[in-house]
């Protein structure tokens, strides 16, 4: 089983190599090198922000997990956004992103995090089918976009 760990500055190129395979594969996000370097930088420095878990096997990193943190005035508590999970191809149906997403479950906990929420793909089933084996179901919300990009 991998080894968890906090992401670390040091960790950027391989993350951004893991991002690429999340964004090739997702509906509404291409992979942009710089743009993750810069937007992993900004987590990795500002723990309130969030928080980068990875896991490692042979000293190589195999997979990653965001936590965003914001305060839910519904429940008047921080909460976390989870994004950008990610396991390498190589290391998937090993466990690996089962051991990750527990992880990541319990550091929000341990953050006083009462909520996780997290977007997918409608049509990605097997990413619906693996968070729902987690407890995670379905929401009467509807994600909503705005770009503020110019």
């Amino acid at each position: 089983m991998p080894s968890i760990r906090l992401a670390t500055l040091q960790d950027i190129p391989a993350l951004t190599g893991l991002l690429a395979h999340l964004f090739a594969q997702e509906a509404e996000f291409q992979p942009d090198t710089e743009a993750q370097q810069r937007g992993l930088q900004q987590i990795i420095e500002d723990p309130k922000t969030g928080e980068i878990l990875v896991t490692e096997e042979k000293d190589r990193i195999t997979g990653m997990v965001n936590l965003l943190y914001t305060i839910s005035t519904a429940l008047g508590a921080p909460v976390a956004l989870l994004e950008d999970m990610v396991v390498d191809p190589a290391s998937r149906n090993s466990g690996t992103g089962s051991a990750l997403l527990q992880a990541a479950i319990s550091h929000a906990r341990q953050q006083g995090c009462q909520r996780i929420t997290l977007l997918t793909d409608t049509d990605n089933l097997a990413a619906r089918r693996f968070y729902g084996r987690h407890g995670f179901a379905a929401s009467a919300m509807c994600p909503l976009r705005l770009s503020l990009q110019a």
